[in-house]
């Protein structure tokens, strides 16, 4: 296995993001490597053309956006607290392309991403480009797997 110098994970911020970013903490401190978290901004609300009235759905994004980078920025916090240097990283734009951007630019040893299964609505609020990145990554490639808690009745 080789040694990983640069660690990216991305962030699509939904509930299982924390999984990642966990892994990404736990081999960034294994391999002492330099650790990014990309938080990509993609605005599905913002395309041409839309024009179906969907203020509460535009208002739900920005809720699960917002819970999501607070609990994210809670856990990065913490781990900076304890000396643990973490770079993050915001951009803005279609996420297979910016992930793609900041990987050759930065020189990413290691690609760590979230892989459960999302639902439809997942999928168009914060794009489906696993597949794409996967074919076109440049580096290595952890695939996240977190399964939704079960309910029990």
């Amino acid at each position: 296995m080789e040694d990983f110098k640069r660690i990216l994970v991305v962030s699509r911020m939904t509930m299982y993001c924390r999984e990642a970013v966990h892994y990404g903490i736990s081999l960034a401190r294994k391999y002492n490597a330099e650790l990014s978290i990309l938080h990509v901004v993609h605005n599905p609300f913002g395309i041409e053309g839309w024009n179906l009235p969907i203020v509460s759905l535009e208002a739900e994004y920005q809720k699960l956006f917002e819970e999501a980078k607070a609990d994210l920025d809670r856990i990065i916090r913490e781990e900076k607290a304890k000396g643990f240097p973490i770079r993050e990283l915001i951009k803005s734009g279609d996420p297979t392309e910016e992930v793609l951007k900041t990987v050759k630019d930065e020189k990413i040893d290691l690609l760590i991403l979230l892989a459960h299964e999302e639902g439809r609505i997942e999928h168009f609020l914060f794009g489906r480009s696993n597949e794409e990145l996967i074919r076109r990554m440049p580096c290595s490639i952890m695939l996240v797997k977190k399964e939704p808690k079960a309910i029990h009745w």
